[in-house]
């Protein structure tokens, strides 16, 4: 039986290391890539106001997920209200055949409530950066009330 040399074993472990790390990685990324939450219709995950604007006049849904007193100070022109912790009890007052924009006051919200929609299936979802607040200080239209 042939004599290992030690030496040639312990040149050969950090290729094997990077090897590993290596295929590890691939995997990773192949599972990241995968993720079924993520968006399958190229949208972006989160929109600029001007791009929102843009969506909502090509006919895209509007979903506004702050809560009602806010709604009443201010809101986008033919959104809909659905507070997000009523969101995933609501899921069917939103179109699945329809782009939908994710909005809250300031952006956080949105991601959130974007993130249930993608996980109920919906494959047409973005939200919007900035929130309310940005679409109202670039001057697009908000009206208050119920």
């Amino acid at each position: 039986m042939a004599h290992k040399n030690p030496t040639t074993s312990k040149r050969r472990a950090p290729f094997l290391i990077a090897g590993i790390l290596i295929i590890a990685v691939a995997i990773g990324a192949a599972v990241l890539l995968s993720h079924p939450s993520e968006n399958t219709d190229s949208l972006p995950v989160e929109v600029s106001v001007e791009e929102a604007a843009k969506l909502r006049d090509e006919g895209a849904f509007i979903l506004d997920v702050r809560e009602d007193y806010e709604w009443a100070e201010g809101h986008i022109p033919g959104s809909t209200l659905i507070p997000l912790n009523e969101l995933p009890d609501r899921l069917a007052e939103v179109p699945q055949d329809q782009l939908v924009v994710v909005v809250c006051r300031s952006g956080n919200r949105s991601q959130a409530g974007r993130n249930i929609l993608l996980d109920a299936g919906y494959s047409k979802v973005t939200s919007m950066a900035g929130g309310v607040s940005a679409w109202s200080i670039r001057g697009y239209p908000i009206i208050s009330g119920p």
